[in-house]
């Protein structure tokens, strides 16, 4: 059946086989990834004996000493051939054979002589010859060969036994390796079902992924404002957008200029009628001062040094700056206001606006080519389906299913046959097994009785029952041991020729793959054919397609396509030629013309205006003298430092009027100084501020409107010149982003096909399955420790029977017995029959 079953599927291996595994693949983003669908297989790859192994091993260890010659190829290719001379050639058979004939020869010697010595025997034993007599002669080292044969019979009983257990393991292991044949044929053709119906999937799948494909390519055709136009546009943005950005800024700054001027011109003259009010103030406070001086008072010392010290500080009340000596910034201001008819803001947002309307005229302008580029990839769905179609898969499917279909019924049919056969061999082998097992008890029962019912004091006509059962348990186990061990022979001398031939002509050769290089010889199978496999799927026998590469390929889970060559069938690398399908499209993106000359970043009234902004005369104010005005305190002396002092010296004064005088002006200048002086110093330190701020943004004004001008002229020239060549790259960028969806598709269709579509990996499995794990691992090697255990019991019982034999005189119950006389007194001697001493039937005691 085994072989059958390899016959069979290596058939349907030439027909064909199907997929598993997908294809590895590296996630990453925004890229297409395929994967097809996997497939759960039951049947494992390999095939493991257990704790029984180590006694295969051990079996096949004794079968490489017997038969080391290395595996006959060039018989065996002979044989295939038909051109094997049995008569000319037999001592090749002989010579590779030698070790498992001299085996072989030595087992039937053994099965004729043993029913012959066993026959021999029985009678020389009737003769009272051969140990028949019942009369043991005394010796002195009778105790110890008494012993020695116990204990040789008991260790041989040992070794025996160790044969039996290999017996009874190899007959259970087998009978259970066969109950399991049918989950094994279970499991192998579920997985090729799964093969085979799961093919067609994985071909629809990779058909299906076309649809994927193509309708990521349209959402990114439809996407082309974004992804063409935006990237033109972001290639061109570094040039453009800091020169807007730099007039933005320029437009704001006209702006904050004005602002300031107007804060500045309107704060100077708040500033110059206050700093008028102020001056008036202080000369009124030192008219006072100066008449309240004139006091009586002033002539009489101490009141004199007093008035004289107030009279020599009257001329600290006075103005500090000098402000009406600044002009007006009215020009100025109406020069800005001039520049500020223009709306250059406005100017600025349009071109903001013409630049980012690149994407919105990409898309305008690529409508057509889109139309066509979509019209491309719908007829490439159109191709690979009618490439998929072309493919013989199909049809290679069919046919190895017939074949699957075969071996299943013949299988299936045939399992209950093995199965019933296989349950008599297995009484059969219990059988035999119970019978040397029966042996054994016997001998061991023999030396058990025999030992512990020896009775040393006892004479050889006196022993006692149990050690006299113990030599009858001998005898027994030795009438058995003659009777039956000439049929184990030819049972052990049968299963060892035939297990041991195929253990070496079949297993081994089959594992080290010996036998898919003999089945790969050129002209074996076919006179006419080089190479057999490729002749029948091909017809064309020169392709080298071999057994043992198919095989290889199929154990590595390889498409069918690679493992069996389809490409001198069918060329799939011819038909998926990438560059025919993307061809077109390449030739649609190159001969659509993207024009975006048109883009204005700045109209000529916004240069103009910038120009005009620059010589408005801001950057000529003479920004010095305001700050130095602006910067002043408005009075030379503190006021108030002024009133506490003069308050202080009012009231060192005596009573009279000029103290109350001194006193009232000093309230007088503590009021100018909040109400007059505070406030101006406020305004002056705003107006410092704006003029700062002013001539920082007048800084250079020129310069920088020189600088913007050219960094926007600077970038008009790069639009000009450079925009066709940005095209031109973003164009091929999005060309390839489109194109490469469908060439990352193609090449996985191709790989797919080629690599792991009707990836052949379970025929590999059930080849194994059939051949290194039901015949040989199921079978062979249980059969080989079978006659390995059965032939080494067996001929154990050569010794055991003649130690048996032997030490059953000891045991048994003799007729007659040696007697003796004291030492001291002249012994009796009876010359009867020659013997001395010699008594038969009775027991003379010793005088």
């Amino acid at each position: 059946m085994a072989l059958l079953l390899c016959f069979l599927l290596l058939l349907g291996l030439c027909g064909n086989t199907i997929s598993e595994e997908p294809p590895s693949t590296t996630k990453s983003p925004n890229v297409l990834e395929f994967e097809l669908p996997a497939m759960n297989y039951e049947t494992k790859d390999s095939y493991e004996a257990g704790p029984t192994g180590v006694l295969f091993q051990m079996v096949n260890v004794f079968l490489h000493v017997v038969q080391p010659n290395p595996f006959p190829e060039d018989t065996v290719r002979k044989i295939l051939q038909k051109k094997f001379d049995l008569s000319l050639e037999y001592e090749k058979i002989i010579s590779y054979e030698i070790g498992i004939i001299i085996c072989a020869v030595l087992g039937l010697l053994f099965i004729i002589l043993m029913p012959l010595v066993g026959f021999c025997f029985g009678l020389c034993r009737c003769c009272n010859k051969c140990g028949g007599e019942m009369h043991q002669r005394q010796k002195k080292n009778g105790t110890f060969l008494r012993k020695y044969f116990a204990v040789s019979l008991l260790v041989i009983c040992v070794f025996i036994s160790i044969g039996i257990i290999f017996g009874f393991v190899a007959n259970h292991h087998l009978r259970t390796q066969i109950e399991k044949s049918r989950q094994l044929a279970d499991s192998n053709f579920k997985d090729l079902r799964t093969l085979l119906n799961g093919t067609p999937a994985q071909i629809d799948y990779i058909l299906g992924q076309y649809t994927t494909t193509k309708e990521r390519a349209f959402a990114d055709l439809d996407n082309i404002k974004s992804l063409l136009g935006g990237g033109i546009h972001e290639q061109l943005k570094p040039k453009v957008i800091p020169v807007l950005d730099d007039i933005k800024a320029m437009a704001e700054a006209i702006k904050e200029a004005k602002e300031a001027l107007m804060n500045v011109n309107n704060t100077l003259g708040q500033l110059k009628k206050s700093t008028t009010q102020l001056n008036t103030s202080l000369s009124d406070v030192k008219r006072n001062l100066e008449q309240s001086l004139n006091d009586p008072m002033c002539s009489v010392p101490p009141v004199a040094t007093t008035c004289n010290n107030v009279r020599m500080s009257l001329s600290q009340l006075d103005d500090n700056t000098n402000l009406g000596q600044l002009p007006s910034l009215d020009k100025e201001i109406d020069n800005v206001n001039d520049v500020l008819r223009t709306n250059l803001s406005s100017l600025v947002q349009q071109g903001y606006k013409s630049f980012n309307d690149i994407p919105e005229m990409v898309q305008n302008q690529t409508t057509d080519m889109i139309s066509g580029i979509k019209s491309s990839l719908n007829s490439i769905g159109s191709n690979i389906s009618n490439i998929s179609q072309q493919i013989p898969i199909q049809d290679k499917l069919s046919y190895f299913t017939k074949y699957v279909n075969i071996t299943e019924t013949h299988i299936y049919r045939n399992l209950p046959t093995l199965e019933e056969y296989d349950s008599y061999r297995w009484l059969g082998g219990l059988v035999v097994c119970c019978l040397l097992t029966l042996i054994v008890i016997f001998f061991c029962l023999g030396l058990l009785c025999g030992t512990f019912g020896y009775d040393q004091n006892a004479t050889p006509t006196r022993r006692g029952c149990v050690s006299n059962t113990g030599g009858v348990f001998l005898m027994v186990g030795v009438g058995i041991s003659f009777l039956f061990c000439w049929i184990l022979m030819i049972i052990v001398v049968v299963t060892f020729v035939v297990g041991g031939n195929v253990e070496k002509l079949v297993c081994e050769p089959y594992q080290n793959r010996n036998l898919f290089q003999i089945l790969d010889t050129p002209y074996l199978l076919d006179e006419n054919w080089e190479y057999y496999l490729s002749g029948i799927i091909f017809n064309k026998p020169d392709i080298n397609l071999t057994f043992e590469q198919v095989y290889s390929d199929c154990k590595e889970n390889k498409g069918i396509y690679t493992t069996l060559k389809l490409e001198n069938s069918y060329n799939i690398s011819e038909h998926l030629n990438i560059q025919d399908y993307t061809g077109n499209i390449n030739n649609d993106f190159e001969s659509t013309n993207i024009n975006i000359d048109n883009i204005v970043l700045l109209e000529e009234a916004g240069r103009n205006n910038l120009l005009n902004f620059s010589s408005s005369g801001i950057d000529k104010i003479d920004y010095d003298a305001y700050l130095t005005e602006f910067g002043k305190t408005p009075t030379k002396v503190n006021l108030l430092v002024f009133a506490d002092d003069l308050e202080e010296k009012a009231n060192n004064l005596p009573q009279g009027n000029l103290k109350e005088s001194l006193k009232s002006n000093a309230e007088t200048i503590q009021t100018i100084h909040r109400g007059l002086v505070v406030p101006l110093e406020q305004s002056m330190n705003m107006a410092y501020q704006s003029i700062k701020e002013l001539q920082h943004k007048s800084s250079e004004l020129e310069v920088k409107v020189n600088k913007i001008l050219s960094s926007l002229d600077s970038a008009e020239d790069f639009l000009t010149n450079y925009t066709s060549s940005v095209i031109v790259e973003e164009s091929k960028k999005y060309a390839n982003t489109i194109i490469g969806y469908f060439e990352r598709y193609l090449q996985w269709v191709k790989i797919s096909i080629t690599e792991h579509i009707a990836a052949c990996k379970p025929v590999a499995t059930a080849l194994d399955s059939a051949v290194d794990v039901f015949l040989c691992s199921y079978i062979i090697d249980p059969v080989n420790l079978f006659w390995f255990g059965i032939g080494e019991a067996t001929i154990f019982l050569l010794p055991a029977i003649i130690f048996a034999v032997k030490l059953a005189k000891y045991y048994r119950r003799m007729d007659s017995e040696d007697v003796y006389d004291d030492v001291e007194t002249v012994p009796v001697k009876n010359m009867e029959n020659g013997n001395v001493g010699f008594r038969r039937h009775q027991f003379t005691p010793t005088v």
